[in-house]
């Protein structure tokens, strides 16, 4: 069981960072490391790749740079907080049904710090935008969405090389903590109708292997043949339909029969079902596959 104490107007979770107990807790809670992600700014996850781990049709994967952070921030706090004078305490925070896994906090509550240790060091991407002076989007939010749950008035940006680090600090919008709320809103409607976000861009994988390219090949060639057998098809049911007068006529091995069937029942129009929630009735979402050929392949 969670042991929860009050701090502030949010709640400190007794849960270990990285624990399989604080793993499942994260699929309960809408986190601020989601949040970019839920707003379609993540580099890393789409709101459709959130929506499968969220369902737990999916699971996380450790990659080389996650491993490294973790392994460093212990380092990269103990560098921050020589540097700055602070004494921060990783926390795991809760706001009603928002959550924030913070990498520190300080005593009185009103600053926090989010610490990224780059794989790359500063040749990373990141080191440089923040050297800068710049916040990425999906950083951005995942810092705001921390001050909203915390309460904090101002946060840390800590970038970390190993040895070095930069600070940027980020204070409260009310506008981006507007949109979180929103998008979170929004997601939680794809969650509780088990219904997924549309697919982006970013969700699909360009593929040029020999395997793939043969495949295609031949799948785009077979429709390329198969729409012209329909069309044949069509002409010839059309004039067999001019030809036939009688409910069912057959001759050289075809049949055409005609026939009275039930209409489909429009369930907008019936009186007792309007206003009625009917997303509780639907069954549980599967996977159906399509496969198209794109204009012009093959030609």
């Amino acid at each position: 069981m969670n042991t929860l104490t009050q701090t502030h107007s949010a709640t400190i979770v007794q849960l270990t960072q990285g624990s399989q107990a604080w793993l499942d807790y994260r699929l309960t809670m809408r986190n601020a490391s989601e949040t970019a992600a839920v707003l379609g700014v993540s580099p890393w996850m789409t709101p459709y790749q959130l929506w499968l781990l969220k369902t737990g049709r999916s699971t996380t994967k450790v990659t080389p740079a996650m491993q490294h952070g973790t392994t460093l921030e212990p380092i990269a706090r103990a560098a921050y907080e020589a540097q700055t004078g602070e004494i921060m305490q990783p926390l795991v925070l809760q706001n009603g049904r928002y959550s924030a896994s913070l990498d520190g906090m300080d005593l009185e509550g009103q600053l926090i710090v989010e610490i990224k240790c780059p794989y790359q060091g500063q040749d990373s991407k990141l080191w440089r935008e923040v050297n800068a002076g710049h916040v990425p989007d999906h950083y951005a939010a995942q810092v705001q969405h921390q001050l909203m749950v915390s309460g904090a008035g101002l946060a840390h940006l800590w970038v970390f090389d190993g040895s070095q680090g930069l600070l940027r600090p980020i204070e409260p919008i009310n506008h981006a903590v507007q949109r979180i709320l929103e998008g979170w809103e929004q997601f939680q409607g794809y969650l509780d109708s088990d219904i997924p976000p549309p697919l982006t861009d970013a969700d699909t994988v360009q593929r040029e292997d020999a395997g793939w390219t043969a495949a295609a090949l031949a799948f785009s060639a077979a429709k390329q043949a198969a729409d012209v057998a329909d069309a044949a098809v069509a002409k010839a049911r059309d004039e067999l339909l001019a030809l036939a007068v009688h409910p069912r006529e057959q001759g050289s091995g075809v049949s055409v029969t005609r026939y009275w069937k039930a209409g489909n029942v429009d369930y907008k129009r019936v009186p007792e079902l309007k206003g009625l929630d009917l997303n509780g009735y639907r069954g549980k979402s599967r996977v159906e596959v399509r496969v198209t050929a794109d204009k012009g392949a093959g030609d």
